[in-house]
C-alpha cells in the first residue's frame, strides 16, 4: 500500500485517462459512459406514442418543397440589430438564417464575434417556421415584409412583420426583439381568405449540420445536437448518429416543453406557448442536415376567421441565470452527467464568490482552497494514517523482500504487521474517494461554464475556457506534482516507481488540452496539497521530539 500522494497521483491518472479515452470515443461518433441521450422509460415511452402523423410533411419541406405564387416577389435579406445579437432574415421563407452574438467572441479568430445560425460552408445552422396540412405558406414562401426600424438604438423593443400569401391563406410573421434579452418573440397568424373551412398546423424546426464548433479540441468532447424537453419526459438529448440510423427515440407528444439544438457554450431553443398540443419530431433532411421540431395544430379556422399561435425562440449562451428564467428545464442543457447534484452547488458557490471577488480566475483559486479547507479533517487524517505507514516501510519492505517469492506469507506477514502496529491501510485512500465526485463535478463545472470563457485571469491568461497559449500552467503543474512525489518515499516496485517519475510529466502533456482555469484549480489543489502535508507532517515530528 502507497501512501495518500502516490494514491492520489493514480486515481487521478486513472479519472483522466477515463476522461481522454471518453471524450475521444464521443469526438470519434460513439456514445459516452457518463451521459445518456435519453432514460429507457423515456424510449419505451416514445415506442409506443409514435405513429403516423403530418410530420414527415415538414421534413420534405424542409428538403426542398416548392411553393406557387400568383406574382413574383423579390426577396431580400433583413438584418436587425440589438445589444446582444445581429440577426439575419430572409424574407424568402421567413428564415433566420444568420444570428451573431455579439458579446461572445469566436473560438479561433477572437476578432470576430460568435455564429450560432449560418449559412457558409461548412456551417448550415437555421430556424425555420411555416404551415402544414394543405398548399400553405411554408418556409419557402416569398415574404413582404413591413416597414419599421430594424435596431434597438432608440427604442426597447421592435417587430419584423413578414406577410406571406398562399391559394388564398395569408400568414403573417411577427418577430419581436428587445434589449438585453436573447429571446425572439415569433407570432404566427393565419387568416383564411377562401371560401372554405382549413385546418393548418404550424411547424416549427431548427436545422444544423452535425459538425462541432471551429476550435473544439479534439481531447475534451462536449455534446453537440438535438435536445427534447417535456415535463413528462424531461431533458433527453438526442446523437446525430441516432437520428441517421432512425433511431430517434424521444418524447413526441406533449403540451408544454421546448426543442433544441445544442453546442458547447450555447443553445437554441423553440419554445412554444404553454399548454399547446404539439407533436414532437426529429428527421434527417439531407446529407449532413437534421432538424428538430414541434407540429402545432391550429384547429379549424372558417372562412373569413383568423387563428394565431405564439412562441420563443432563444439562441444565446449556456449562462444558468439566462436559462433559468426563460424557460422550464432550459438550464439542464448544461448538463453535469451524473454528478449533477454535486456540480451545481459548486456553480453556485461560484457564482457567490465571483460577485465578490469579480474575477473568475480568483474564484477558481478562493473555491479550491474552500474545497481543500473543508476536506482538511479527512486529508490530516490520511496524512497522519499514511505518515504512521512511512515509518514502517523498512519493515514492510523486509517481508517483501523476504517472501517475494511466497505471495501467501508476504500477505500474512504484512497483515500482521499491520494488526501489530493498528495500521489501517485504507486510511490514506478512503479521503481521496471521497473527493472524487468533487473533482469530476469541478471538471465539468469548468468546461460547461460559458461564464468563464473569454475571461482573463491575470498576465497571459487571456482566456480560462481555452488552454494555456504558452503551457506555463501545465508546466507549474508538473513542477508540483514532481514536488509532491519527491515527499513521497519511491514504492518497492521499481516498475511502479519508473511509472511514477514520469507521472508529472504526463500529466503535464495531458494537460496541454484542458481549459486553463481546470488547470489552475489543479495547481492551486497542488500547493496547498503539499503545505497541508508539510504541516501535518512537521506537527508529527514536533509531538514526537516532545515524547522523547
Amino acid at each position: 500500500m502507497t501512501i495518500r500522494n502516490r494514491t492520489t497521483m493514480w486515481l487521478v491518472l486513472v479519472i483522466s485517462l477515463v476522461l481522454l479515452w471518453d471524450n475521444w470515443t464521443v469526438y470519434n461518433g460513439g456514445n459516452s459512459m457518463f451521459f445518456k441521450s435519453a432514460p429507457d422509460s423515456a424510449k419505451k415511452a416514445a415506442k409506443k406514442e409514435r405513429k403516423k402523423s403530418d410530420v414527415p410533411e415538414a421534413a420534405k419541406l424542409a428538403a426542398g418543397g416548392k411553393s406557387n405564387h400568383a406574382k413574383p416577389i423579390k426577396n431580400e435579406t433583413i438584418t436587425i440589430s440589438t445589444d446582444l445579437v445581429h440577426v439575419d432574415i430572409d424574407t424568402e421563407g421567413g428564415v433566420i438564417k444568420r444570428l451573431e452574438l455579439l458579446k461572445h467572441a469566436d473560438a479561433v479568430d477572437h476578432t470576430k464575434n460568435t455564429l450560432l445560425f449560418d449559412t457558409q460552408a461548412p456551417r448550415t445552422y437555421l430556424a425555420q417556421t411555416g404551415l402544414i396540412g394543405g398548399d400553405f405558406p411554408n418556409h419557402r414562401t416569398s415574404y413582404v415584409a413591413k416597414p419599421g426600424p430594424r435596431s434597438t438604438d432608440k427604442a426597447e423593443e421592435i417587430q419584423l412583420v413578414l406577410e406571406g400569401e398562399q391559394n388564398g391563406v395569408r400568414l403573417t410573421k411577427t418577430f419581436t426583439f428587445k434589449k438585453n434579452d436573447y429571446n425572439i418573440g415569433v407570432r404566427h397568424e393565419v387568416k383564411n381568405m377562401t371560401k372554405a373551412p382549413i385546418e393548418p398546423s404550424l411547424y416549427l424546426q431548427i436545422l444544423r449540420d452535425s459538425g462541432k464548433p471551429e476550435g473544439e479540441s479534439k481531447l475534451m468532447s462536449t455534446f453537440t445536437g438535438p435536445a427534447v424537453y417535456t415535463d413528462a419526459n424531461k431533458f433527453q438529448k438526442l446523437d446525430f448518429d441516432d437520428i441517421e440510423k432512425g433511431k430517434h427515440d424521444h418524447a413526441t407528444k406533449s403540451e408544454d416543453g421546448w426543442v433544441a439544438m445544442v453546442q458547447h457554450y450555447f443553445v437554441s431553443a423553440f419554445i412554444p406557448q404553454e399548454k399547446a398540443e404539439r407533436e414532437i419530431f426529429s428527421r434527417k433532411l439531407d446529407t449532413n442536415l437534421y432538424a428538430i421540431g414541434n407540429v402545432l395544430p391550429l384547429g379549424k379556422i372558417a372562412p373569413g376567421a383568423t387563428a394565431s399561435m405564439d412562441a420563443r425562440l432563444f439562441s444565446g449562451p449556456q449562462e444558468s441565470v439566462i436559462l433559468e428564467k426563460t424557460a422550464p428545464g432550459l438550464d439542464l442543457v448544461k448538463d453535469y452527467g451524473w454528478v449533477t447534484i454535486i456540480a451545481k452547488p459548486i456553480f453556485w458557490l461560484m457564482q457567490y464568490i465571483h460577485k465578490v471577488v469579480g474575477n473568475w480566475g480568483w474564484t477558481i483559486i478562493f473555491l479550491t482552497v474552500f474545497i481543500k479547507i473543508l476536506f482538511y479533517p479527512l486529508a490530516a487524517a490520511s496524512y497522519r494514517s499514511m505518515a504512521k505507514m512511512k515509518e514502517f516501510t523498512p519493515k514492510m519492505k523486509e517481508i517483501q523482500e523476504r517472501y517475494k517469492d511466497d505471495k501467501a506469507l508476504k500477505t500474512k506477514y504484512t497483515m500482521e504487521l499491520y494488526k501489530q502496529e493498528k495500521i489501517n491501510p485504507l486510511g490514506g485512500c478512503l479521503p481521496v474517494v471521497i473527493q472524487i465526485p468533487v473533482f469530476l463535478a469541478l471538471y465539468w463545472v469548468l468546461m460547461a461554464s460559458v461564464e468563464i470563457r473569454n475571461q482573463p485571469w491575470l498576465g497571459w491568461i487571456t482566456d480560462l475556457g481555452a488552454s494555456d497559449p504558452y503551457y506555463i500552467l501545465p508546466i507549474i503543474m508538473a513542477g508540483s506534482m514532481y514536488i509532491q512525489q519527491k515527499m513521497t518515499p519511491p514504492p518497492a516496485d521499481p516498475t511502479q516507481a519508473k511509472v511514477m517519475m514520469f507521472m508529472p510529466l504526463i500529466f503535464s502533456v495531458m494537460f496541454f488540452f484542458f481549459p486553463s482555469g481546470l488547470v489552475l484549480y489543479w495547481i492551486v489543489n497542488n500547493i496547498l496539497s503539499i503545505a497541508q502535508q508539510w504541516w501535518v507532517e512537521r506537527q508529527i515530528a514536533v509531538a514526537k521530539a516532545k515524547v522523547a
